[in-house]
């Protein structure tokens, strides 16, 4: 995807993040919020926040995956620390593997401005195995 050989998915246009980067044990994306991102309150939806950060989140256990294998998510959990703006400007998420076994890998990310401000944080539990398995 960063090379353009492969398009991105859908939900990264509705969410306007791109994925900047991933090596094996991280993924980084940038996104900016949108006013059609809004909640009733006036602030971008905690969900975007969610979005991207399950994403960085996700990325850097893919990066971890031996040929044949996939993941899905189990679990996670999201502080939100900071509200976002369509003002805000854009921010970066950051995901890292904290563990990678041989069924269960965890990951943290955090989310923030540019300048540095943390917006948000998050884990993730992903569950390992192999594809075509019917579990």
């Amino acid at each position: 995807m960063i090379a353009g050989e492969l398009p991105p998915p859908p939900i990264a246009r509705t969410m306007n993040m791109t994925l900047t980067e991933a090596k094996k044990g991280r993924a980084v994306f940038r996104g900016t919020p949108l006013f059609d991102h809004y909640n009733p309150l006036g602030t971008v939806h905690g969900g975007w926040a969610a979005t991207i950060l399950d994403s960085a989140l996700g990325c850097c256990v893919h990066t971890m995956l031996p040929a044949g294998t996939a993941y899905t998510t189990v679990e996670f959990k999201v502080n939100l620390v900071r509200p976002l703006f369509d003002n805000s400007g854009p921010v970066i998420c950051e995901g890292k593997v904290i563990h990678f076994g041989r069924t269960i890998a965890t990951s943290e990310a955090t989310l923030k401005t540019l300048d540095g401000k943390l917006i948000a944080h998050g884990t993730e539990t992903c569950a390992i195995f192999p594809l075509g398995s019917k579990g």
